[in-house]
């Protein structure tokens, strides 16, 4: 029992904590699930159903939404390369083993990376236990997340949650970083003929992904901003003392803009392939979905017989992609009041992120050209994840896209490489009719957003 507890408890391998990010996200994932299930009970028909309380309501539904977003699809990137299930789960498992390393640069940092995350949920669940939550929403605009509109400690503890989990994040990204310094030694002694631009497409958006990280994730220290202006009358975000609420949206959409690009360039690698569409990426949340690009990227490459096309084009649009995110951010705020020249340029801006991403789109349609198929599970959760990210359009663009896009890709990877980790076969028609299943109810569920935005 001590052999057990000290290799899960203490364990510094790499392979063991990837487990422990999946399993993490996979609790992470229920949870936020659970909340969804209670929002869809609610809106099941007009008027109310059985939550009376609008606050509680509202804190069901930043719960869902924190939840989902920074415990769920972001641990699953961190397994895959960014944050906590694909950068903590599929990062840690697979970034060793793509680089011939044998474990991550600095093992002990890579674990309390990890146990950092369970005080964070912990924190987070019991602000939602007190009075009636944080109503606020994932963003935590003020000044609905001021002491006026929240005057108890729920959204104080919804902060620290968070501090917590960045602080998780960012080590994570330092240990991605870092270790692929140890790694450009062992580059730089590389045998003739070993190219950089021959390494894993998938290893290149994890150290991306790890530069993004480290950039725009300290930028979150905004809502400590708001924890000195709820608690220590200060005035960054009140209007009453000279403060201004939109600085707060300029903080949080300039860690929030590249955090979403993040997700996108693991996803993108794995992938291979995605929508032919690019519009997309003017779209915000990127982070949600381009680990998931990373994903299918690799799944649909395996399933198709072929390696990705255009590696090297692939690699300098994943580099402009990451540089583009960082100068795009207001396009989240066009509603603000911003003055014409600057909607013109981040509209301009956004625009050329199509140019990198046209690149990507054309390649991974190479890949597939010719390729023979298999419908195997994870395949079809990748032409899921593809049709997904074509038909979501602007309206239903964070459920179709990047929510549901994420989770189309995480189980797209969880059929391909769990199979390897747990050295375990499923059973391919279960495996064929979870997707099914899942897909009909995804789109039932969200397609009648597509009318509803509209009226």
């Amino acid at each position: 029992m001590s052999l057990w507890l000290e290799r899960w408890f203490l364990s510094s391998n790499a392979k063991d904590i990837g487990v422990l990010y999946l399993i993490f996200a996979l609790i992470s994932g229920l949870i936020g699930t659970a909340y969804s299930v209670l929002i869809r009970l609610e809106l099941s028909g007009p008027g109310v159903q059985f939550i009376e309380d609008n606050q509680l309501y509202n804190s069901i539904i930043t719960s869902h939404a924190i939840v989902m977003i920074f415990f769920m699809v972001i641990i699953y990137i961190i397994f895959t390369g960014s944050m906590p299930a694909m950068i903590g789960g599929f990062g840690n498992f697979l970034l060793p083993l793509l680089v011939g390393g044998p474990d991550m640069a600095f093992p002990r940092l890579n674990n309390i990376s990890f146990w950092l995350l369970i005080p964070s949920i912990f924190l987070f669940l019991v602000a939602n236990g007190i009075e009636n939550g944080a109503g606020t929403g994932w963003t935590l605009y003020p000044p609905l997340s001021g002491s006026q509109s929240h005057s108890g400690p729920s959204v104080d503890l919804v902060i620290f949650a968070l501090h917590l989990s960045g602080i998780s994040s960012l080590l994570g990204a330092m240990n991605m970083l870092s270790y692929y310094s140890v790694i450009t030694t062992i580059l730089n002694m590389r045998s003739p003929g070993i190219r950089l631009h021959k390494l894993a497409l998938f290893g290149w958006a994890v150290v991306i992904t790890a530069v993004l990280l480290l950039l725009s994730l300290p930028v979150l220290a905004g809502i400590t901003m708001i924890l000195t202006d709820r608690n220590f009358n200060t005035s960054f975000f009140e209007p009453t003392g000279g403060g201004d609420p939109i600085l707060y949206q300029h903080l949080f959409w300039f860690f929030g803009h590249p955090e979403v690009i993040n997700v996108g360039l693991i996803t993108l690698q794995c992938a291979g392939i995605t929508s032919c569409s690019f519009r997309y990426f003017t779209q915000p949340k990127y982070i949600l979905i381009i680990p998931g690009f990373g994903v299918i990227s690799t799944t649909i490459s395996a399933a198709s017989n072929k390696s990705v096309f255009g590696t090297l084009g692939m690699i300098y649009a994943m580099m402009s992609i990451g540089v583009l995110g960082f100068v795009v951010w207001s396009h989240h705020m066009y509603s603000v009041g911003l003055d014409v020249d600057t909607r013109a340029y981040f509209t301009a801006a956004t625009l050329i992120i199509a140019v990198p991403t046209g690149i990507k789109i054309f390649s991974w349609l190479a890949t597939c050209y010719g390729g023979s198929f298999q419908l195997t599970p994870f395949m079809l959760f990748g032409l899921g994840f593809i049709f997904l990210f074509t038909v979501g359009g602007l309206i239903t663009h964070f459920h179709y896209v990047l929510s549901m896009g994420a989770v189309f890709a995480l189980y797209s990877a969880w059929y391909f490489w769990v199979p390897k980790i747990l050295g375990l076969n499923y059973n391919v028609t279960w495996g064929k009719a979870h997707f099914w299943i899942l897909f009909t109810g995804v789109n039932l569920t969200f397609f009648p957003q597509h009318f509803l935005g509209p009226l």
